[in-house]
């Protein structure tokens, strides 16, 4: 259900086969990037409280401390792009299938 929802916009409309195919890449590629994003924040956040918890050595825990923000922004900055460019498909995907119509 959530797969036809997601895709189902792109395959059912009249674009031609290319252009079908280059949407789903175009999407499969946005949601690689945002799980890059968010992979790369939980290693930066586990990393960030490893340092805090296991070592002693106080330059090693403040760097454990400053991770932790990052993670946090990491995670922000991947969601917002991934958001953004996820629009960006769909307006363009939108005024394709407009022009389409109209030839």
């Amino acid at each position: 259900m959530f797969i036809k929802h997601l895709y189902g916009k792109f395959i059912e409309k009249d674009l031609p086969l290319g252009d079908q195919l280059a949407a789903a890449r175009s999407i499969l590629a946005n949601e690689r990037t945002y799980l890059s994003y968010q992979r790369t924040a939980i290693t930066i956040l586990i990393a960030g409280l490893t340092f805090i918890r296991f070592f002693e050595v106080i330059w090693i825990v403040i760097i454990g401390w400053l991770f932790l923000p990052a993670a946090v922004l990491t995670m922000i900055l991947g969601s917002y792009r991934y958001l953004k460019m996820r629009d960006l498909i769909e307006h363009i995907e939108h005024n394709s299938v407009g022009n389409n119509i109209k030839n």
